[in-house]
């Protein structure tokens, strides 16, 4: 089996949200609610357990006398956004119940029929993906399609954007697609697109690609993602250097202890007091007369 990945290309979303619509419909995801969020015109606001794909309105302020593909011109994008299917994967460290497994496809499955509802999936993603069902407790994000991929299909986002926007295929060639679609884009004026795979951190690299542009966070993509285990080192050590001195502590008050104990009942310092028959001598005898 090929390992495969999306590429998503943020310069070429129009926001229609069709991915949204075809990822809940092929995966009988429950609606989120008709409800105005007050967050430019976006209502679904973040990925979370209702929603696996979600298109994301990044708005900036305009600058004066700038235009075209200037950089500086950036006010008004759309990018998709889903779970990153990582390769050093902190939800699938952290799963205890071995619900949470690798594919073939080199994605990151949730078994809902294993999942427990303990959350630590969901403290563990650096990227904030997983999130946990209200009405039973369980954890969700994008299955990656597994079910269509099994049969030789593509996922139903990537098969419904209009625009090319999610590209699906072969990992490493859409990473080749993707170096080639930002030299077009520099070509064009674009200077400031670039690809985000948080291959340089201790993710290790990600199946979900994006095109961006500018700074990341604008896009919800943190700079520097983390997987918690990464801490795990600093951790134990300071541990072992704590038990470490805990027990020179311990050692020292018993030695110091011991230099200034009283001296014994029957020691060196009152040999008379061991004598069996001067301590008889010294008990009274009561009830004679």
């Amino acid at each position: 089996m090929a390992i495969t990945g999306f590429l998503t290309d943020s310069t070429l979303c129009i926001g229609c949200k069709a991915c949204e619509v075809a990822c809940k419909e092929w995966n009988d995801v429950p609606a989120d609610g008709f409800v105005f969020s007050g967050l430019s015109y976006d209502n679904t606001v973040a990925l979370g357990h209702s929603t696996w794909r979600h298109v994301k309105f990044v708005e900036r302020e305009p600058v004066t006398g700038h235009g075209g593909n200037s950089p500086a011109h950036v006010t008004w994008e759309f990018s998709s956004d889903v779970c990153k299917h990582c390769e050093n994967a902190g939800c699938l460290e952290a799963c205890p119940t071995g619900s949470i497994v690798r594919t073939e496809f080199g994605s990151v499955y949730i078994q809902p029929d294993v999942c427990n509802g303990c959350g630590y999936c969901v403290v563990t993603c650096p990227f904030g993906v997983v999130d946990r069902r209200p009405d039973d407790g369980r954890a969700f994000k994008c299955t990656f399609c597994y079910d269509r991929q099994k049969f030789g299909e593509q996922p139903a986002c990537a098969k419904a954007c209009p625009t090319g926007s999610i590209l699906f295929g072969d990992l490493e060639a859409m990473q080749h697609a993707a170096d080639a679609r930002i030299a077009k884009l520099h070509g064009q004026g674009m200077t400031d697109a670039k690809l985000y795979d948080a291959r340089d951190t201790s993710v290790g690299g990600t199946h979900a690609m994006f095109i961006i542009r500018g700074d990341e966070r604008a896009y919800n993509l943190p700079s520097n993602p983390e997987v918690p285990t990464v801490h795990l080192r600093a951790a134990w050590t300071s541990a072992a250097i704590a038990a470490g001195a805990i027990a020179l502590g311990s050692l020292v008050a018993f030695a110091l202890t011991c230099g200034t104990a009283a001296p014994a009942v029957c020691g060196a310092a009152d040999p008379a007091a061991c004598d069996p028959s001067t301590a008889e001598s010294a008990v009274p005898h009561r009830g004679r007369r």
